[in-house]
């Protein structure tokens, strides 16, 4: 296959542009594109035969579900049977935003959507680019991360160009992500709201606007959403967690590097050192970037530091135990 490539401005998207990667959602083509949180790999959410050519194309496994991006509120009735009262809380106080809520699914949505499931998830994102697809396409795009399964999601048009090159008919250069790690994904199936994913949108923000919430599901049998089942942002180099680095004595070895906050910078003698910049912000949106650039620069071992379970730092923590499978230094 080969693919079409457009560069567009997030500051000004170029609308002309936009209508012909809208053009290719609409003929049931695969169109990666970038989002606030990662690049994306978009198809017709109520187009069967697309949604499977995303799962060839990221070798993705087919109980894993998909996230449905939309543009408006609104749209989310397209998805959903209903939205109950704190869903719609949410999508007030974060939509467009990292936050993926997951609701009953409409009957006529396809089920390979949602993998099987009687559930649906739904995101609109704050994107420029990616908002002006989705409105010009006229429907819901279905779109997970758009990487090969199992690697680092890309954050910039070059990493999503090497995994995605040959596979996808269009990708579309957005620049760089700015928040770096995937949505925050949210069951609002129940009475409680359920954290599946930890994202930019943490458990007090969304217990600020429902009054309640709580993390949970990490170890389902069948996952309501992406991440939560088999072995994910995974770089070809080997990952270990670093949970003390006060303490932790940095090997030297010329192919190993370690990402850690800048204070530690002298931690790294003998090795690489990568910048996890000075806040969990900068981390999140640092991160799968600089995973991917150690396999670029031959590193065979990284070790990268943990930061606090709290804010973004969980999220953080969420994608390098599983990157490292759950190795802790």
């Amino acid at each position: 296959m080969k693919t079409t490539y457009i560069k567009v401005d997030p500051a000004s998207p170029d609308e002309a542009a936009l209508r012909e990667a809208a053009e290719c959602i609409k003929k049931g083509g695969l169109v990666a594109f970038p989002t606030e949180t990662v690049y994306g790999l978009g198809a017709d959410s109520f187009n069967e035969s697309a949604v499977k050519k995303i799962y060839i194309a990221k070798g993705r496994p087919s109980d894993n579900p998909l996230i449905s991006h939309i543009a408006h509120i609104d749209d989310a009735l397209k998805l959903a049977e209903y939205v109950p009262e704190d869903a719609k809380k949410l999508m007030e106080a974060y939509w467009g935003g990292p936050l993926t809520i997951i609701l009953k699914r409409r009957g006529d949505v396809p089920m390979i959507v949602s993998a099987g499931l009687d559930t649906v998830s739904i995101r609109m994102p704050s994107h420029s680019v990616a908002n002006m697809l989705i409105r010009l396409s006229g429907t819901p795009i279905a779109a997970p991360s758009a990487n090969l399964s199992g690697s680092p999601s890309p954050t910039t048009f070059e990493h999503c160009k090497a995994d995605m090159d040959g596979r996808v008919d269009m990708i579309i250069d957005g620049g760089e992500c700015s928040i770096g790690v995937e949505s925050t994904v949210v069951d609002m199936t129940g009475e409680v709201p359920v954290i599946l994913r930890p994202g930019a949108v943490t458990l007090d923000d969304i217990i600020s606007v429902c009054g309640k919430g709580m993390f949970g599901g990490e170890y389902a049998d069948a996952p309501k959403c992406p991440g939560m089942k088999y072995v994910h942002y995974s770089p070809d180099a080997e990952v270990f967690a670093v949970g003390d680095m006060e303490s932790f004595k940095m090997p030297r070895d010329e192919n190993a590097a370690i990402i850690a906050y800048d204070k530690y910078v002298n931690a790294a003698k003998g090795c690489r050192f990568y910048s996890a910049g000075c806040s969990d912000s900068e981390y999140a949106a640092r991160l799968f970037y600089l995973l991917r650039k150690a396999d670029e620069d031959g590193i065979k071992t990284v070790y990268a530091q943990l930061p606090e379970n709290k804010g973004m730092g969980t999220a953080i923590r969420n994608r390098l135990l599983k990157s490292a499978g759950g190795r802790v230094i």
